[in-house]
């Protein structure tokens, strides 16, 4: 199957075009401005701000199936540049979706938990959600295009960690890289999440494709866990000083967008229709070390570009 992954030199994408490759599939990845090299897969670079992209890009790969991952997903940004946060997270999703839906091709779109105000937590997929952000706002607005121009495509709403291109794009790499440098940080005791390991979400992922899965689930983990301890947890797993994680809540952190506090949601829907236990967030932080033992995260990063000139 020729699968089109957008935003593959993402920490979702990358992690998913490797489980893809895995399965046998024919990867092409798109890429905005971060470049990749000597990837086992096709990469096409697409500037999704333009307004003919999401044509030019499906008439360049004619995918047989998509997974829609790119995404203006760094909150600060998004409240600082809301028109492109809309542009990116509400209309792409919206106009790939159309064309998915013209061509027959299974989509699988990528949301968030974010959606949600966390203000009770246990969301199901029948809970209203009540996005705080820019970013939370548009990713809704994202999923109400998809469902709208392809109600048989796949929303996913999804928080994941994992090992990056550039090293820095998990909470579990912020925390180790804080870790290895001896630098105190903070671990937020009053927010709660529910991530999996990238590689586990990618292998859902492609089992909803594989089961030709429609609508809206939630691809979490069963067991949540506070940032703070999932902190401690990843640096006992590594063997570093965890009482360098000072145990704060996110008002002290004094960040720009709104922060939902108990971002927990219920995944039973997706068990039940994969047929099957989801994999815990202990269970990721097994693998992400395992990963790390086998020398998974330097053989990604032999991938990673400096961006070019004037590639946006």
């Amino acid at each position: 199957m020729r699968l089109l992954i957008t935003g593959v030199s993402g920490l979702l994408g990358v992690n998913l075009a490797w489980e893809a490759l895995q399965r046998g599939h024919q990867v092409v990845g798109a890429v905005g401005s971060r470049l990749l090299k000597g990837t086992p897969f096709r990469v096409v670079q697409a500037d999704l701000t333009a307004a003919d992209a999401v044509r030019v890009l499906w008439a360049q790969t004619q995918p047989e199936a998509v997974i829609h991952t790119a995404a203006l997903a760094n909150l600060e940004t998004c409240e600082q540049h809301p028109a492109l946060a809309h542009r990116l997270n509400a209309e792409v999703p919206g106009e790939l979706a159309a064309l998915a839906a013209r061509h027959q091709v299974p989509l699988i779109h990528i949301s968030t938990d974010a959606v949600f105000d966390g203000r009770r937590g246990n969301y199901t997929e029948s809970d209203p959600p009540r996005p705080l952000s820019v970013y939370a706002r548009t990713k809704l607005e994202g999923e109400r295009a998809v469902a709208l121009a392809y109600p048989q495509a796949v929303i996913a709403r999804v928080n994941f960690f994992g090992w990056s291109l550039s090293g820095r794009r998990s909470l579990a790499e912020w925390f180790l890289n804080n870790l290895r440098a001896g630098r105190p940080m903070l671990g937020f005791t009053n927010v709660y999440f529910c991530p999996l390991l990238a590689n586990h979400l990618a292998r859902l992922l492609l089992d909803a494709l594989d089961r030709h899965l429609q609508g809206l689930y939630h691809f979490v983990s069963p067991l949540c866990v506070s940032k703070f301890s999932f902190g401690v947890a990843v640096a006992k797993k590594f063997g570093y000083d965890y009482t360098l994680i000072r145990p704060a809540t996110v008002e002290e952190a004094g960040l720009t967008a709104p922060r939902a506090h108990h971002l927990t949601l219920r995944s039973e829907k997706l068990s039940q229709a994969l047929g099957r236990t989801l994999p815990t967030w202990q269970d990721g932080l097994d693998e992400f070390y395992a990963l790390f033992r086998r020398g998974y995260p330097d053989h990604i990063r032999r991938w990673a570009q400096v961006p070019s000139r004037g590639a946006s």
